[in-house]
């Protein structure tokens, strides 16, 4: 019973020491290295964490004109329904746009849609170009096309496809006036568009 107790006071004592070491120096004045390895897992403080701002402008996405579909025809027969090979479409549309504490934002966008085969067309795999772009004005501030495949296995008569853009940095001086812009086909930004939500 005895040995039990001092056993236990052992333990305490020795928790006790360890609490003055780790309280040895305010955390961010240094402290003492073994202090610190036990509060931080190194010897040394690490820098403090950068606050992500989510309460920032996100504007809606823009679809290009002409940007929400494309059709692809047999033998060149453009606009024949019996030729119609496949169509893609935009679906769903997303975007997150969180702050950095010097006024940039970040920006992620995220796209999925569709294949759809036409009486002319066959399982099989289909190409999908998606083009991102987000500008302020006249300035472009990222532009990211993207080629994606989609598809269609025997039996089905559609495929859908997803693809996420992160990391598009909007710098300060832009980051309560710029507009996102989504579309398939294309390399660049479109004028004349539609809001997506």
């Amino acid at each position: 019973m005895m040995g039990g107790l001092s056993r236990k006071a052992g333990w305490a004592l020795a928790l006790l020491g360890v609490s003055a070491l780790a309280g040895c120096g305010a955390p961010g004045a240094g402290g003492s290295s073994l202090g610190n390895a036990l509060l931080f897992a190194g010897p040394t403080v690490p820098p403090p964490a950068k606050t992500a701002i989510e309460d920032v402008y996100c504007p809606s996405v823009e679809i290009a004109e002409g940007g929400s579909s494309i059709q692809a025809f047999a033998g060149g027969r453009v606009g024949e329904q019996g030729a119609l090979r496949s169509q893609i479409a935009l679906g769903q549309i997303a975007r997150e746009c969180v702050g950095n504490p010097d006024g940039s934002t970040i920006v992620k966008i995220g796209v999925e849609g569709r294949a759809l085969l036409g009486a002319g067309g066959s399982p099989g795999r289909y190409d999908v170009p998606v083009h991102i772009a987000v500008k302020s004005g006249s300035t472009v501030i990222a532009n990211r096309s993207r080629r994606l495949s989609v598809t269609i296995p025997p039996g089905e008569s559609q495929g859908t496809f997803s693809v996420v853009e992160e990391g598009i940095l909007v710098p300060a001086r832009d980051a309560s006036s710029f507009e996102i812009e989504v579309g398939l086909g294309g390399s660049g930004p479109v004028s004349g568009r539609r809001t997506r939500g």
